[in-house]
């Protein structure tokens, strides 16, 4: 079945019975956000091996697998290069999932984070054959892959396998121009190869949920009633290739103010694009780290450090100048959590962040501010 409204629902950031351990999924919260996701028309479930400390997979069978028809939702999930370690590895990867999800077969499957080195690992295992065979199989009904990099590798790939159904791009209206993320040039080349694109971090990482106040206001005067995220989620729905915006929902107030606005979606007006050129102005120097808060370097670093916690102390405190409120944050993260201090810079953390951060070095950054 195709998805028939915009809006799909991200499994990355799922509510938690404990907010230090994101393992630990609240999964009676997460039954009755899925029952109204569902309720209101909506179908399109995104989750990836790794999501939730490996756990999100496990939640979709509890939540929703297990509870709905299977004709009544479309699940997708992910391969990413840095667990395929040997051909062996995809299937027992894929027969997991499958088994995890309980799903019996997947909607859509993505190759998970395609950049440089990650294409190269891609290749080397032949992981495109071979999602190609489970798309023949039927167990894999739509076939795509994740990119994090520029816009000329993605015409590279997209030359090199044009056999692929879609591709998932982190899409924002702050990264739309910006060199480095490429969002708009991105965009721009799946188009042009005629591929129909998925959107990741339309809020990037929440930032766009909590705008500064200035913002704000301004987004207030336009439309009294819509939240700081219907803007951006809203922006990324409005592109005419982009078939699916993900919102990674964490608690139901998010889930209840995206339906509503998703389930009779409107594209932004002249004036509402023009008001987020204006904000995107007003915000370009607020953000110190543009990390998004994806966790994937936390999961991984072998000194337990709480990598995206720490950057977001750091962008508030860049933003507001505050030391003695910055310290007090650094002492409560250091005293439930290991330190930044602790970072023995294995580099795993920068191999696997999709932003492409100096981790290592704004880890030091922030260490020696305390």
């Amino acid at each position: 079945m195709e998805p028939a409204k915009k809006l799909g629902f991200g499994l990355m950031r799922l509510p938690l019975t404990d907010p230090n351990n994101n393992q630990s999924i609240d999964i009676e919260q997460t039954k009755k956000m899925v029952d109204v996701f569902l309720e209101r028309g909506f179908t399109y479930f995104d989750t990836a091996w790794m999501y939730c400390g490996f756990q999100s997979e496990k939640a979709v069978k509890e939540a929703l697998t297990s509870r709905h028809p299977r004709d009544s939702f479309t699940l997708a999930t992910k391969l990413h290069a840095g667990f395929v370690k040997s051909k062996e590895d995809r299937d027992m990867i894929f027969n997991t999932q499958l088994e995890k999800t309980g799903a019996g077969y997947f909607d859509y499957y993505l190759i998970h984070d395609i950049e440089v080195p990650h294409y190269e690992t891609f290749n080397k295992f032949d992981c495109f054959n071979w999602i190609k065979e489970k798309k023949d199989r039927g167990l894999v009904k739509k076939m795509g892959f994740s990119f994090h990099d520029s816009a000329e590798f993605l015409d590279k790939v997209l030359t090199e396998h044009p056999e692929f159904d879609f591709v998932q791009l982190q899409i924002n209206y702050l990264d739309w121009d910006s060199e480095r993320v490429q969002s708009g040039k991105c965009y721009e080349t799946a188009v042009k190869h005629g591929k129909k694109v998925v959107v990741m971090e339309p809020v990037k990482g929440g930032k766009l949920a909590n705008v500064p106040e200035n913002v704000e206001k301004m987004f207030k005067k336009i439309n009294p009633d819509a939240s700081p995220a219907s803007w951006a989620i809203r922006f990324a729905a409005s592109l005419e290739n982009v078939f699916m915006v993900l919102s990674g929902m964490s608690n139901m107030k998010q889930m209840l103010d995206n339906t509503d606005y998703m389930t009779d979606f409107k594209p932004l007006t002249k004036e509402e694009m023009n008001t987020l050129k204006l904000a995107v102005k007003m915000m370009e120097n607020n953000i110190e780290i543009p990390c998004t808060g994806c966790a994937y370097c936390k999961d991984g670093c072998p000194a337990g450090i709480p990598i995206p916690d720490y950057f977001s102390l750091y962008n508030s405190f860049k933003q507001n100048e505050n030391k003695e409120e910055f310290l007090k944050g650094y002492e409560k993260l250091s005293s439930l959590h290991a330190d930044a201090k602790d970072c023995i810079g294995c580099g795993q953390c920068e191999s696997i962040c999709p932003q492409h951060l100096d981790i290592i070095e704004n880890l030091k950054k922030i260490s020696g501010i305390s």
